[in-house]
């Protein structure tokens, strides 16, 4: 599990696409489709049983999607270890901490490092 944390992170509404340069050079981006499909709450997980510090594999799969369900409409860092997205739809009930974030990067070196394909 990767322990690093973001030195950049931008949101580019325009192109729907969020980066995070990380503190060991690596760059992620995500669509922010993904990261609505990933997103870590108890609701979006269907339960507490559910719950994981990695994605659901199924999230790398879902079929690109713009709507007011998968618009970010603002981000909140919570403390130093996480943050959390309003989507324009109202849904703000996940936190997405640094690793959860890192291990969900859909780039292929990171589809590489993990069980996910």
């Amino acid at each position: 599990m990767y322990s690093g944390k973001p030195v950049d992170i931008t949101v580019k509404r325009q192109s729907g696409e969020f980066i995070i340069v990380w503190d060991d050079g690596h760059v992620s981006r995500y669509p922010f489709s993904l990261l609505r499909y990933g997103c870590p709450c108890a609701d979006c997980r269907g339960g507490h049983e559910n719950m994981s510090n990695e994605p659901d594999p199924q999230v790398f799969t879902m079929p690109f999607e713009d709507s007011s369900r998968t618009r970010i409409r603002n981000v909140e860092q919570i403390g130093s270890y996480a943050i959390s997205i309003e989507w324009e739809d109202g849904h703000n009930f996940g936190i997405y901490t640094w690793s959860y974030l890192r291990s969900l990067c859909p780039c292929p070196i990171c589809r590489g490092k993990t069980h996910f394909h």
